[in-house]
């Protein structure tokens, strides 16, 4: 080769190298570059053109769009509370400039972008002006400036930089200068340099925050941002994203405050780590703990029953797997593993995300590709090591879609109850075995202006109101958050085969020299085509005290086995505090050695009694939500509680039964008394035995209380029996 070709071999290459260093700056710098990326765009561009649900949501979504930005824009200076019109105002706000940012990079419709864009001024010109909020807790967390609270704030940046993002390049460069200026920059400085408390807590709050202002790292191309969101104010990685994900997740995705909460979280968590994959694939942020985030959401989906969360800790009750939180997360892991049972509840959720992920979803629905979700039977570890307690699920579809939730979990953080052990259940669609939730009516300003309300300390949180032992009136821990963070149940064993799932929890930290053991059932019945729950209660101490058993049904009393001594005149409050004080005592009586059955109706139509075996010595107490209540914030549910006195040590055994039918519309009744005639609870070694009569038919349930499974071989009634597993059950002659 001569000098000149060679030369000019040496150009080409030289030239190429500098375009493609180019186009790699150029695509570094691009817009947009968070969840949805250029990519993305082009795909979904060409799929409103044509039919399906892709499009039929896009559609949906600008006519919706249409219409708000009809509406003059209207930025209030910033005075009401959660559920007030200017806190209300700047939710909506940071919504439609989301929506009409994502119409925008789809219809290329600049009429859309210059909407987000005069919004954005608008805040410019605002945000300098505004010192810290007026309704703000003094006490409790941080204030926002724009809301209440830092949290609304951070969760306003993490919608408004996407917006900001995707109009990015329809603005000139004096207005790229204002808005990053007087707004982003300064509202990313308070939510991190400005709020370093909840910036770098391990907490739902600094989620929200470290998520906003990492993403805006990416889009103003401030990559110390990113770093400090993900490792800590000081780079230290004891805070920060990373810390979350370490600290807030067992190994198998379970968040530690509860599946309400895990809920919430989801949505900061998945769209961080989506612009994260987008910008800096190399950090591998879906796998990292072996793809905790992803199995985050797939655990949030198998912490619901019939579409709604499992209530513990402080949640609504009318939350559910249809919540943008985790419609984002299941568009999220379908596009990431293409698992075709997340397209079942993609399916059930009925909303379409308009990104890249969410084309993928709509179009593989529209191939209808979905398979059968499967809800299974599941302890999740609990606590960052996944050893600190567990929040146990049985499942069964034998009798009916039926559901047990054992407790044996750590405290939950600040949003935990004092609730060790309890346990709620489920049947045909609906809660039998009930938890109260939090004491709140979200966003409703006329209801505590939306917060908490006083009786979530009062009530909601106490041990009382949820179904498990209290001793001598007095909540766990004392209720005091603090020491029961630093301390948990043990989940002792848990197993799930063809007869049912069994599992047992302890703790003895709840109360000083008090031993508290539960074992929880729930058993199929062959022959029945039914199930029983039974439930083992051990309290044991040093000292005698009284021992509350509560139970909260859903329903309405149908009948007891035994006289009731009612308060038919008068009412007083079963106690002065730790939540007894708000409970009307309505009836009582002391059962006679033998069964003693509380039978409801619950409105899915079904009957339910609970069975429990008595010695004479043992109270039962019904109850009322109400007392000491004069704003009427509680709901008025009812309850029963068993209660022994002067006891060092006492069991709880019972047997819940679902059973019968009633139909008012077709008038009749079935089965609407107890099927169970008789029970008999026996400990022979290590096994817990409990013999029972039901519609005429004997069983036997075994259970192997020892750490290990090891074959039993046991005798009851002159017969032989062989336990290879944790639990049996064994079908008897009735003689």
């Amino acid at each position: 080769m001569n000098f000149f070709k060679r030369t000019t071999h040496i150009k080409a290459a030289f030239l190429g190298l500098f375009s493609l260093l180019l186009s790699s700056v150029a695509s570094a710098g691009s817009h947009p570059n968070l969840v949805i990326t250029i990519d993305d765009v082009k795909l979904m561009r060409q799929a409103i053109k044509g039919e399906g649900q892709f499009a039929t949501a896009y559609n949906d979504l600008k006519a919706q769009v249409d219409e708000q930005i009809k509406q003059p824009i209207t930025v209030p200076v910033p005075k009401d509370g959660g559920g007030g019109y200017t806190h209300e105002r700047h939710k909506k706000n940071y919504q439609v400039m989301y929506n009409a940012g994502i119409i925008y990079q789809l219809s290329e419709d600049d009429k859309y972008a210059d909407y987000v864009r005069d919004m954005l001024l608008e805040y410019a010109a605002l945000y300098p002006t505004l010192d810290v909020h007026p309704k703000r807790k003094v006490k409790s967390q941080n204030p926002g400036k724009l809301f209440w609270q830092s949290l609304n704030e951070a969760m306003w940046l993490v919608y408004t930089i996407q917006a900001y993002d995707l109009i990015y390049d329809s603005l000139s460069a004096a207005q790229v200068k204002v808005i990053e200026d007087d707004l982003i920059r300064p509202v990313s400085l308070f939510t991190s340099e400005g709020q370093p408390s909840t910036f770098n807590k391990v907490h739902n709050h600094g989620t929200w925050a470290t998520a906003g202002v990492g993403m805006a790292g990416y889009v103003l191309d401030e990559p110390e941002w990113v770093e400090k969101s993900l490792y800590d104010l000081d780079k230290s990685g004891k805070g920060g994203f990373i810390k979350q994900l370490e600290m807030l997740f067992s190994p198998q995705g379970y968040y530690n405050e509860g599946p309400y909460y895990q809920r919430f979280a989801l949505l900061p968590f998945v769209t961080f780590a989506k612009a994260i994959e987008n910008n800096e694939p190399q950090r591998n942020i879906f796998e990292y703990r072996d793809g905790v985030l992803l199995k985050a959401i797939d655990t949030t989906i198998q912490l619901s029953y019939n579409g709604l969360f499992f209530p513990i800790n402080d949640a609504i009750k009318s939350k559910g797997i249809d919540t943008i939180e985790l419609v984002h997360g299941v568009t999220a892991a379908y596009g990431l593993t293409n698992d075709t049972g997340y397209l079942d509840i993609a399916k059930k959720q009925n909303q379409t995300i308009l990104s890249g992920d969410g084309l993928k979803v709509a179009q593989a629905l529209d191939n209808q590709m979905q398979t059968p979700y499967e809800f299974r039977s599941v302890a999740f570890g609990d606590g960052n090591d996944g050893k600190q307690g567990a929040l146990v699920v049985m499942r069964t579809q034998v009798g009916g879609d039926q559901a047990v939730l054992f407790k044996p979990a750590a405290q939950g953080l600040g949003h935990g109850h004092f609730d060790k052990l309890t346990w709620q259940f489920y049947d045909r669609g609906n809660e039998i075995v009930s938890d109260y939730g939090a004491a709140r009516f979200l966003n409703v300003e006329a209801k505590f202006g939306g917060r908490y309300l006083p009786e979530n300390e009062t009530y909601a949180k106490h041990t009382v109101a949820h179904n498990t032992v209290v001793v001598d009136e007095t909540s766990h821990f004392n209720a005091n958050v603090k020491v029961g963070n630093n301390n948990h149940p043990t989940l002792n064993y848990f197993t799930t085969n063809e007869f049912g799932t069994v599992a047992n929890g302890s703790i003895s930290s709840a109360y000083k020299n008090v031993e508290l053991e539960r074992t929880l059932a729930l058993i199929n019945l062959p022959e029945l085509d039914s199930t029983i729950t039974l439930d083992i209660f051990n309290a044991n101490a040093k000292t005698k005290h009284q021992f509350d058993l509560p139970l909260h049904y859903k329903g309405q009393l149908i009948d007891t086995s035994f006289d009731l001594k009612a308060n038919a005149s008068q009412l007083s409050a079963l106690g002065s505090n730790n939540g007894y004080q708000h409970l009307w005592l309505k009836a009582q009586a002391t059962p006679q050695n033998g069964l003693a059955k509380v039978t409801w109706l619950n409105d899915n139509g079904r009957f339910y009694t609970q069975t429990s075996l008595v010695s004479g010595d043992e109270e039962f107490l019904f109850t009322q939500i109400g007392a000491n209540d004069p704003h009427f914030n509680l709901r008025n549910e009812n309850g029963f509680i068993r209660r022994v006195e002067d006891q060092k040590q006492h069991t709880f055994v019972s047997i819940l039964e679902p059973h019968g039918e009633y139909n008012p519309s077709k008038e009749y009744t079935l089965e609407a008394v107890s099927r169970v005639s008789a029970a008999n609870y026996i400990e022979q070694g290590n096994l817990l035995l409990v013999h029972l009569i039901i519609k005429n038919k004997a069983y036997l349930v075994a259970i192997n209380k020892a750490h290990s499974k090891a074959s039993n071989t046991f005798t009851f009634k002159n017969k032989s029996f062989t336990l290879n597993d944790r639990l049996g059950v064994y079908a008897l002659k009735n003689n």
